[in-house]
């Protein structure tokens, strides 16, 4: 009992099998821990005209576009979600990014279990967040690195094949926090709030890499790519890898399957940007699909608060409102309470709420 709660504060996880290989394999009934088919009984949204908002930078940060302002907040306030344009990041940056990921992933298991998980720990590449040997697992492998602040990354766990995969990888981490400045900016802006004061917040920011590869399987009513879930930090950036979707968010009680636009960044909103707020903003749930012939890449890039930081609504936004919503703590006290909690819904961010 110990170590797994030893496990739950640290973030680490159990080792479990490798996805990718099993899938590979196997042609029969799928293990049971990966059988879930109680995740799929909502209804799936066919509507394919409803989608996320597209908000353009070039028109945010150049032309300094009202109605642009205005998308964004709504954006933010509405749906938790939305598809950046236009962002600034070169076209090369982010190809290269991609190439890198997909050739990883086509090295020998072997290969890429020189970079496997260490208990306790989330670096590196397997699941994370598995803390018990009957916890029901997704249907996917992962390779997590922490890309900043630079003197914390653990570089045991960047891959070394391809042999351009760490300097890439460390041009795009720059290159996402720069968008993520920007947002952060604009956020504020339409917060009402100074910039200045929610964008030092994130100077020395803990962003991480979660590089998610999702094998086809036949059988996909059984099987969950990536458990519902609302993101516990502060702004994802995502980029989809390939073609294959698999994204859906939940709206009304329903999921809506995402259409990635060509070039552009899914961003959302994570929990600590939703309780800064003070419940303005909003993360959303969301979760992954598997696709039943082919699979499915997608590079996750989170960002969190400097280390130090009180977790907690904006002053200003509380006297707007009157009262906070959400308690206030430390960034490493709410780290160590939602590693310590179920990866499941929005039932983390619901326990942060003061019982007023």
């Amino acid at each position: 009992m110990a170590s797994e709660e030893l496990r739950r504060e640290l973030g680490g996880s159990f080792p479990v099998a490798n996805v990718q290989a099993l899938a590979s394999t196997y042609s029969g009934d799928i293990p049971l821990r990966f059988v879930r088919p109680e995740l799929h009984s909502e209804d799936v949204l066919v509507d394919e005209t409803l989608q996320i908002p597209t908000i353009d930078m070039r028109k945010l940060m150049v032309d300094d576009d009202d109605d642009e302002m205005g998308k964004l907040h709504l954006a933010c306030k509405e749906w938790g979600f939305f598809q950046l344009i236009n962002h600034g990041v070169a076209e090369a940056v982010v190809e290269k990014m991609k190439a890198d990921v997909q050739e990883f992933f086509k090295l020998p298991l072997e290969k890429k279990n020189a970079y496997a998980k260490q208990p306790n720990a989330m670096d590196g590449y397997g699941q994370n967040l598995v803390v018990s040997e009957d916890q029901k697992l997704d249907w996917a492998d992962m390779l997590f690195l922490q890309t900043l602040p630079t003197p914390e990354r653990k570089r045991r766990f960047w891959p070394e094949e391809p042999t351009s995969f760490r300097e890439t990888l460390d041009k795009y981490s720059s290159e996402l926090v720069k968008v993520l400045n920007c947002l952060l900016k604009l956020m504020a802006k339409n917060l009402v709030v100074n910039p200045e004061q929610f964008t030092n917040m994130f100077e020395d920011v803990r962003q991480t890499v979660t590089i998610n590869y999702y094998p086809p399987c036949v059988q996909t009513s059984k099987v969950i790519g990536l458990t519902p879930h609302s993101d516990f930090g502060g702004l994802t950036l995502l980029v989809q890898v390939n073609e294959v979707q698999g994204l859906q968010i939940k709206r009304n009680g329903k999921w809506i399957p995402i259409r990635p636009l060509p070039g552009a960044f899914i961003v959302n909103i994570g929990d600590i940007i939703e309780i800064m707020s003070n419940g303005e903003y909003k993360s959303i749930e969301h979760r992954v699909v598997v696709n039943p012939e082919k699979e499915r890449l997608a590079i996750a890039t989170f960002h969190s608060p400097s280390a130090g930081t009180i977790v907690g609504p904006l002053l200003e936004l509380i006297k707007e409102n009157g009262t906070a919503i959400y308690k206030s703590v430390s960034r490493e006290e709410y780290f160590k309470f939602v590693l310590s909690k179920k990866y499941e819904g929005k039932s983390r961010i619901d326990l942060m709420k003061l019982k007023n």
